[in-house]
């Protein structure tokens, strides 16, 4: 049978780590087996489900590079299935109507808890055989099994069994029309022949009520894998304060698509020792009975760490379109200034992230209109930055070849002339060109701002050393 995984996230917000990861264990599982990836919106909950937070699924999902076979399907869209669905159930004696107003309900919780009960729904329209009518209280509710258990070999969590008693008469169709959670995702589940449910833990209290309903439908119960939770630094639930945000917030933040991946595979999941995986390497070593029990501590410097071996590691012209991305977010005029893969080769040593590159690239696409005043005081009013200088412009402007070569020999020449060492010459020429003292190496600095732009930052620099 071939293998189908499924992401199903509800649209009431954005595509969060938590749910990346989902997605990227049920794709990659997917991957592993030879089978099929589906993406479902599930988006009954009216109130809150929204299209602005559709559009951030979607965008996440496809800026992480995580493509599906079939999909998206909307729930919306299957509500005629449903309610053929419940249909059967009731001609079937396996579900029911069911009419208290929420202030019975309320009441009947109340009086369980008060009797040492779970506070539950006590069958009251059970076995009435009521007939449709027409009340705003009206739910449609499942005959769950009153004796026996569930048992379930869950792939991450092992052997689980829950007692039918425990469980209570669950609403399939709530009073507003439309189906609920539970009974929406098994009539999915089914028709998209889903052979494996991969999710968060949340859900395993949820997982006895769908067997039953699988059982009730006459269908093939999947496989599950519930995933622990992904906690903060300090054992805390995830927040925002340590990270809890939008997927897309990591693109804006600089880290490129491929380094979140390889992060989220190893928030519940290893092979070794390695760290660093290609996506490849992934999709062949991954085994979702693999994944770890325990809860995963995100670690924000750990991402970043891996990003920043992704950044020297990659071809540059790889990185090229998300760097142009983030000079353009910066508001840097990309043609204006020195070609990309170069100014990546020069500052992928310097950056963990590619916003953090950008910033620092500002120098070569803009015009230099502030120095450090530190860096002035320095190095261009020592006493032998002027005639450093000096010597620089006239070895620079020598140069018909610029090239990263060339300007080290020129360089070179200029503090043989004034009898200099190199340093002597390069951080005057570093502060001329960067209005800073620190950048790349003189050579790459230099060649990064072009001959003509250089040229004239250094006779800036000139006059600003002669006072």
């Amino acid at each position: 049978m071939t293998v189908r995984t499924r992401f199903a996230p509800s649209p009431t917000g954005f595509l969060h780590i938590g749910g990346a990861r989902t997605a990227l264990f049920c794709w990659l599982e997917s991957r592993h087996r030879g089978g099929e990836f589906i993406l479902r919106i599930e988006d009954t909950d009216r109130e809150r489900s929204t299209q602005e937070a559709v559009q951030a699924i979607l965008d996440g999902m496809s800026w992480l590079g995580l493509d599906h076979d079939e999909g998206p399907f909307y729930q919306t869209l299957r509500m005629d299935r449903y309610k053929q669905v419940v249909e059967d159930l009731l001609k079937a004696g396996k579900a029911y109507y069911a009419y208290e107003s929420k202030e019975e309900i309320d009441a009947m919780r109340a009086e369980a808890m008060e009797k040492g009960l779970k506070p539950r729904y006590n069958g009251y329209y059970r076995d009435r055989n009521e007939a449709f009518r027409e009340d705003p209280n009206r739910v449609i509710r499942f005959k769950n099994p009153a004796s026996g258990s569930v048992v379930f070999d869950d792939k991450v969590k092992g052997r689980i069994e829950w007692s039918n008693d425990e469980l209570d008469d669950l609403v399939l169709f709530r009073s507003d029309g439309f189906p609920t959670y539970n009974f929406a995702v098994v009539v999915d589940d089914i028709d998209m022949r889903i052979s494996e449910v991969i999710r968060g833990d949340d859900h395993v209290n949820n997982t006895p009520r769908q067997i039953n309903l699988y059982n009730a439908l006459g269908a093939s119960v999947p496989t599950f894998a519930h995933l622990p939770m992904i906690l903060g630094p300090d054992g805390q639930k995830l927040s925002k304060r340590h990270g809890a945000v939008s997927v897309m917030q990591y693109r804006d933040d600089g880290f490129l698509p491929h380094a979140v991946l390889n992060y989220l595979v190893r928030l519940g999941w290893s092979h070794g020792d390695q760290e660093l995986f290609t996506r490849e390497q992934m999709i062949e070593l991954f085994d979702i009975g693999d994944a770890n029990r325990a809860p995963s501590r995100f670690d924000l410097e750990k991402l970043s760490w891996i990003n920043q071996q992704y950044i020297k590691s990659d071809d540059p012209l790889e990185l090229v379109p998300h760097f142009l991305w983030h000079l353009r977010a910066a508001g840097v005029d990309v043609e204006r200034g020195p070609d990309p893969v170069d100014v990546i080769v020069a500052l992928r040593e310097r950056a963990q992230t590619l916003k953090e590159m950008a910033e620092k690239a500002k120098v070569w696409y803009e015009p230099l209109e502030d120095y450090d005043a530190a860096a002035v005081s320095k190095h261009l009013k020592s006493a032998t930055a002027l005639s450093a200088l000096q010597a620089v412009h006239e070895q620079l402007g020598a140069i018909t070849d610029w090239t990263v070569e060339d300007i080290h020999a020129a360089i070179s020449a200029a503090a043989a002339a004034i009898e200099q060492g190199m340093g002597k010459v390069a951080q005057p020429l570093r502060v001329a060109i960067t209005g800073t003292q620190v950048s790349p190496s003189i050579d790459h600095t230099v060649f990064l701002a072009g001959r003509e732009e250089a040229l004239r930052r250094v006779e800036s620099a000139i006059r600003l050393a002669g006072g």
